[in-house]
């Protein structure tokens, strides 16, 4: 019951999140440029554009147009993404399920590999394998994401030919057709029983899935690495090893879930980050998600799309944030949620 409270609560200070995010973006888009700009073009005579600005108030005061604009979001109505030429929450179904598969993937390999190496390099702490592993990770914290992901596309697509330079799948399977169900290639292609388009997709995901998860990689494995080493210096990991207990059991049964709590924060984030759109990574492979959407509507200036964008990450990160807080009351039973 005290857990249930706990996310109501959270889930009500969504609303002041959202509200504060929307009125900073509408301000700074409206003081950027004309956002009538994505509703009127070359073709639409005077009166179909006095229309336009009438209908969503164009002409009238900011904090005026931002009221009618804040009942058309609560309406369901984010605008007209001029962008992807549909309205802006047609376009976010449209992208999102690229972004989500691409972010699925990244963080999975983050994980695996984050956390392994973490535990691996504070056991053998000062050994080479931890000194290593720490040049390795202070790589990937310095590494710009466009920079790694230029050079795996040199290497393994221009050089090697071993992966794909980039989109969500192979041109050929447009003629035979593409699934389209959920709008996740993966989960469409195995219910149709489509499993070369399955392994296709997974092809095309792994270069930039490898790219976007890097910089991931080297921030778990420095902080689990940082965790494990407090977590093994504390009295019960010695009385555990006095008692006669393995190694093995002392890591992985005592040692690793302690040391897991801060590490689950830089998860949590890291995963916000990602689902919300990884803009370099996804213009550099030609991947079709949020990233690359939110990157052509700020170039263009399409100020309805930039809202609607940064709503949704907005709305992510408080969603995640309050995973990773209930996550720390399975971790650590210490902890209440109050």
């Amino acid at each position: 019951m005290r857990l249930l409270n706990y996310i109501i609560r959270r889930l009500l200070l969504l609303i002041p999140v959202l509200l504060g995010v929307s009125i900073i973006v509408f301000t700074l888009t409206r003081i950027t440029g004309n956002p009538a700009a994505a509703y009127i073009n070359e073709k639409m005579s005077q009166s179909q554009i006095d229309q336009v600005f009438e209908r969503y108030h164009f002409d009238e005061p900011i904090w005026t147009q931002f009221i009618y604009w804040l009942q058309g979001v609560i309406q369901g109505d984010w605008g007209w993404s001029r962008t992807a030429s549909l309205p802006v929450t047609d376009a976010i179904l449209k992208y999102f399920p690229a972004t989500f598969e691409l972010t699925i993937l990244s963080i999975i390999i983050a994980v695996v590999i984050g956390i392994l190496l973490g535990m691996s390099s504070a056991v053998r702490r000062n050994k080479p394998f931890d000194h290593v592993t720490r040049v390795v990770s202070l790589i990937g914290v310095s590494l710009p994401i466009f920079w790694l992901a230029l050079i795996l596309q040199f290497v393994f697509y221009y050089q090697l030919k071993w992966f794909p330079a980039g989109g969500r799948y192979d041109i050929s399977f447009i003629i035979s057709g593409v699934p389209r169900f959920t709008g996740f290639l993966l989960i469409d292609s195995l219910m149709v029983g489509n499993f070369n388009l399955f392994f296709n997709g997974i092809y095309h995901l792994i270069l930039p899935a490898v790219t976007l998860s890097f910089g991931t990689i080297a921030i778990v494995t420095r902080i689990m690495r940082n965790s494990m080493l407090e977590v093994l210096n504390l009295d019960y990991i010695r009385t555990a090893r006095a008692k006669g207990l393995s190694d093995r059991s002392v890591i992985w049964k005592h040692a690793r879930k302690n040391a897991m709590i801060p590490t689950t924060t830089v998860i949590g984030l890291a995963f916000g980050g990602l689902l919300g759109g990884a803009v370099l990574t996804e213009s550099i492979f030609y991947w079709p998600g949020l990233g690359r959407w939110s990157a052509n509507s700020i170039r263009v200036l399409d100020s309805t799309s930039v809202i609607g964008f940064c709503l949704l990450v907005a709305f992510i990160y408080v969603i995640v944030n309050l995973a990773v807080d209930v996550m720390y009351a399975y971790l650590d039973p210490r902890v209440r949620l109050g």
